[in-house]
């Protein structure tokens, strides 16, 4: 027990000195940890000296953040990935591997050596990238995106990669005919444990995740929430496969459940504790002795293989969809080593294929290519991209203090700007969140409290007073953030009156459908204030225009309220929308005549035809015109 208590006090007081002080230099969370780690690793105050073992451990906090990710994309959104998972993310494995191998061999290196320090070189850190990304509100950037897809294919890569290694192996033909005739019974295994979770994912989960919420335990269904991570992890380890890949897919299969967000909540503050321990991990792994033993030649392979994997990196960049602001963290964050190098040398060191010393110096320069990143991350901000920094370029617009607004504005975009102005003409304070750096600059400077940050964090609107306010005004221009953000709002902060902004007709449906009645198309009033202007042109009066137009809008919404509960029955859509225009088209028919009778004047006109549209409306739901459902 006490060896216990004096582990848990060492590294959660190393995490609490060094984290705030590194964030207070301006250098960020990673870089912190990653300090601790050294310092109280073997070669600081040598508190650890079994830095491997703790790294083991500490591996499952990148499980968590795998699992975590998987929960934000729906399988819809991960299909729509896979051409930039297996295309990019091939190019990026096979073409530093190739171009670090060449360069390698033309050095004088062994072959062998070349190969497995190219292929444990080649990938990337995944803790490290997408912690960073997560930390700086890049997630859902093209360049977010970008280390994401590369990510998943390296996870993928781990066991044809980890399976080359031993046919490696100097004078081991034995070996490799042994592990060549069980390659297919190897393949199996892993189909049928990926088939068996993706079909356990479909059938089973959510039941049984059904029934554990129904016990009303909290803590059980963290339990449970917890249990379903191992498992998966076990299972995909068991096959020699990536456990953060298990993890992710798990997470993909539950992201259109119910109990996303409440699984959400309850792992994140697991995956944040883990994921900093894995690096204090990292920092302690670095071996010292091996650095100062051969200073140039560490610092010779790290800048090579750095420069050599920005290259290729950057060469992506440049054909894919990243912006050129975006592109310099786009490489920082997938050229380093990663943390399945340390499993590639390791295991070509067991089969003898490198020398224990090349290992060493190999796993040397992984772990100090990752406590680079963080720094290069930060020079690039500073340096190279001034505008690219989001988190750092608008820190004083960020919320650090709790919010007491009865109204909280998400979006302060063109929709959202006019809804704020009115509200603080009149009187009235709103807390106004918007993700958009350049916006969130451009509002401050004319004059306008606007904070930064990304509206569907839950606990970002828990501090923006989401518990305490009455109403909740979702203009995001995203539509489905919008309907993430609703769902959120929803789930956790009932007492929230929301009055949205739909871009569309479908986007309002799905709103509508949601059970939110204060909806307003964005471009609906503006092009009847235009045919109000047209009628106007044509010789129609302005009282009159106005009328048509408002009775226009009234069988609009009327419209998409028939319709909205056929959605997905194409047949009973058009039957609704044709009857819905023929009716519309002989009520203004009906108001014409009597106008042109000019029987007692425009009341009158009004007033029959209003009983026109009753008689109508009680007959058949009325509808607006089709196109209304395609814009």
């Amino acid at each position: 027990m006490e060896h216990w208590l004096t582990h848990s006090l060492v590294f959660l007081a190393a995490a609490v000195i060094a984290v705030p002080l590194s964030r207070a230099l301006g250098l960020g969370t990673i870089i912190g940890y990653l300090a601790a780690g050294i310092a109280i690793g073997p070669f600081g105050l040598a508190l650890f000296t079994d830095a491997q073992a703790m790294l083991h451990f500490a591996e499952f906090g990148v499980v968590l953040m795998l699992f975590l990710v998987g929960l934000e994309l729906e399988p819809r959104r991960l299909w729509a990935m896979r051409r930039p998972i297996f295309g990019w993310g091939s190019v990026q494995l096979l073409g530093s591997t190739a171009l670090m191998l060449a360069v390698g061999v033309a050095a004088g290196a062994p072959w062998r050596l070349a190969l497995v320090a190219a292929l444990g070189l080649a990938m990337s850190s995944t803790a490290i990238g997408l912690a960073a990304l997560a930390e700086r509100n890049l997630g859902s950037t093209s360049a977010g995106q970008g280390v994401l897809s590369v990510a998943l294919l390296q996870d993928m890569a781990a066991i044809p990669v980890l399976a080359l290694v031993p046919l490696l192996a100097i004078g081991a033909a034995a070996h490799e005919n042994a592990a060549s005739g069980s390659f297919w019974w190897e393949a199996a295994r892993v189909l049928s444990v990926i088939a068996g979770i993706v079909l356990g994912g479909r059938l089973l989960l959510r039941p049984a995740l059904r029934w554990i919420a129904r016990s009303d335990t909290p803590e059980i269904f963290t339990a449970a929430s917890l249990l379903l991570v191992v498992a998966t992890a076990a299972l995909m380890q068991w096959v020699g496969l990536s456990m953060a890949l298990g993890a992710f897919l798990a997470g993909v299969l539950l992201a259109e459940s119910e109990y996303r967000r409440e699984l959400e909540t309850d792992l994140e503050p697991f995956k944040g504790l883990l994921l900093g321990l894995f690096f204090i991990a990292v920092g302690m792994g670095i071996d010292f002795a091996v650095v100062l033993a051969r200073p140039g030649l560490i610092a010779a392979l790290v800048a090579a293989f750095l420069l050599l994997k920005m290259a290729v990196l950057w060469g992506m960049a440049r054909v894919m969809p990243v912006p050129s602001p975006e592109r310099p963290v786009f490489v920082v964050l997938l050229a380093q080593g990663g943390e399945f190098g340390f499993v590639v040398f390791q295991s070509a060191t067991q089969a003898q294929v490198i020398t224990s010393e090349a290992g060493s110096v190999l796993v040397a320069v992984v772990a100090i290519s990752m406590l680079l990143t963080p720094l290069l991350l930060v020079a690039s901000d500073r340096l190279l991209v001034p505008r690219l920094g989001a988190a750092r370029r608008s820190s004083e617009h960020v919320m650090h203090e709790a919010q007491q607004s009865p109204i909280l504005i998400a979006g302060f975009g063109r929709y959202g700007q006019i809804i704020s102005r009115l509200l603080f003409a009149s009187g009235h304070t709103a807390t106004v969140l918007d993700h958009d750096a350049d916006q969130v600059d451009s509002a401050r400077r004319f004059g306008f409290k606007v904070f930064f940050g990304d509206a569907t964090r839950l606990d970002l609107l828990r501090t923006a007073g989401a518990a305490s306010a009455r109403v909740l005004v979702v203009a995001i221009d995203d539509i489905d953030q919008s309907l993430e953000l609703v769902d959120l709002a929803q789930q956790h902060f009932p007492q929230l009156t929301i009055v949205a902004r739909a871009r569309n007709a479908q986007h309002w449906t799905q709103l509508w459908q949601r059970g939110l009645r204060h909806i307003e198309r964005e471009t609906l009033d503006a092009a009847l204030m235009s045919g109000r202007s047209v009628l106007e042109l044509l010789g129609v009066q302005p009282h009159r225009a106005r009328t048509l137009a408002l009775r226009f809008r009234r069988h609009s919404v009327e419209q998409l309220e028939a319709m909205a509960p056929h959605m997905g029955d194409e047949a009973r859509l058009i039957s609704i929308s044709k009857a819905g225009r023929q009716q519309l088209d002989e009520l203004l028919a009906q108001e014409r005549e009597l106008a042109a009778r000019g029987r007692g004047g425009w009341q009158a006109t009004a007033t029959e035809a209003d009983q026109a549209s009753a008689s109508q409306t009680s007959l058949t739901p009325v509808t607006n015109k089709p196109t209304d459902t395609s814009r």
